[in-house]
Order: structure tokens, then sequence, then C-alpha cells
């Protein structure tokens, strides 16, 4: 089913299994983990406290934000502008209306700081969500490289790079990163499975000769704990999530 104004085509309910009905003997599908022998990532936790101040006002704003949502029906915008907001602030930084940067708290760059110590000079891959995760890291850690150009590419993979920083939407299909290192630290979550993945594969791919450590700098009931159940597979949807972070509030 095509969509106007979308360069991309959708398949109707049910196609899926028709298709692959309708090719099965002429096709075989096989998925990575099949045939290359990889180790298996480990995946950790690192939990990000906030003190009684920052949490009630986390609680404050994301009661605010929440409760802006019609009691009908959960639109897919509200749900990922609302959703996009909390995880700003689990993160540290708000965006205002005015697209001017509200700082909340430094929890995740304390323990993002704690995260490179424990690596002991082996390089790391830090993924972050929003700009202001970017500038803010930036202007915490000396030596931190932008993941922009073929160069960084090379020189991380030659293992020049300490902490190479890049968001999962550019660091997607095809890149290879795996000489470079071992360990991925997850400073914001996107609640894109897809993104996820295809940015844990950068290093989780042929070549790769270290079991790779993934990390979740997770804030401590906030909406991080909620987004890290649809990485996991729990099958939520945006509009779901915020469903329970609404009914939670009503109680």
């Amino acid at each position: 089913m095509y969509r106007p104004g979308y360069n991309e085509y959708e398949l109707r309910p049910g196609a899926k299994d028709q298709i692959d009905e309708a090719i099965k003997d002429l096709c075989i599908s096989m998925k990575a983990k099949d045939y290359l022998k990889l180790k298996e990532p480990l995946y950790i936790n690192r939990v990000a406290k906030l003190d009684e101040r920052e949490y009630k006002l986390y609680k404050k704003m994301e009661r605010d934000a929440v409760l802006e949502i019609k009691d009908e029906e959960i639109a897919a915008l509200n749900a990922a502008a609302v959703t996009n907001k909390l995880l700003q602030m689990a993160n540290g930084a708000v965006y205002t209306d005015e697209q001017e940067v509200i700082e909340l708290h430094n929890k995740k760059l304390d323990v993002l700081e704690e995260l490179i110590e424990e690596a002991n000079g082996e390089p790391v891959l830090v993924f972050y969500n929003f700009q202001h995760d970017r500038d803010r890291i930036i202007k915490r850690f000396k030596y931190v490289r932008m993941l922009n150009t073929e160069k960084d590419i090379e020189d991380w993979n030659n293992r020049k790079i300490k902490i190479l920083l890049a968001h999962p939407a550019s660091a997607g299909h095809g890149l290879n990163l795996q000489d470079g290192g071992s360990i991925i630290i997850w400073f914001g979550l996107n609640w894109s499975l897809e993104l996820y993945q295809q940015a844990n594969a950068r290093l989780v791919r042929q070549g790769q000769t270290n079991t790779v450590r993934i990390y979740h700098i997770i804030t401590e009931n906030t909406v991080d704990e909620r987004v890290l159940e649809v990485l996991k597979g729990k099958n939520l949807r945006q509009e779901e999530l915020l469903r329970k972070l609404k009914a939670e509030l009503l109680k």
C-alpha cells in the first residue's frame, strides 16, 4: 500500500504471510546470527539516581506533560512529543517551546564518567539522543570525537579515538566500527527498536573479536525504565507506553 507524500510502501495486514508462502520454495531467509559465529553481547544497566529535589521536579514535569493528552485517544504525534520530553528530562535537560535548553541534573553525566573510567583506556562508543545531550557530553569530557566523516571511522577502527560520540540515526546500516572497540554506552535511549538494534550492530558484527558490552544508563523511576521494555522486545507501542504513564499518574 503506497502512502501519498511518503517515499515508502506499507504492507497490508496479513500480506507478509502471503508473500512468504508464495516464495517459500524459491528463497531462504536467514538472520546474521544463523551463520555468523559471534559472541553474544552483554547488556548491562547502570542506574542514575535523582536526589529528592530533582525527582520531585521530574515528577511534576512528567505529570504536566502526560496530562496534556486527551482522555479519548492518544494520537501518535502527541505520544511522540510527550515521550521525547520525558526522555529529555531523564537525560538531564529539556528544550523549552522557544528551543532554549534548561538543565535539570547531571546524574547521567556522572554515570557516564564512571563507565569511561572503568573502561580503563579502552575506546567507548557513546550513543546520544538529543542535541543537548551531545553538547553537554562534549562540554564535560575531553577527547570526545563526533562521528561525522570517513576519517572519523578510520581513526576509530585504528583505535585512535577514546570516546566516539554518535547519534543512532547516523550510525545505521553498513557502517563498520567493529575494529575500534567493544564497548557501547547508551547515554540516552531512543524508543525505536530498529535504531537501537542497528546501532548496536556497528560493533556486534563479523570481525569483532571481543564480547561487546552494551551499557544502558537508566535514570531510576523515569520513562527510561519503560522505554527499555520496548527495547527488550516487550512489544509496547509508544501510545501504550503513554497510557501506562497516564494511568499511574491518575491513581
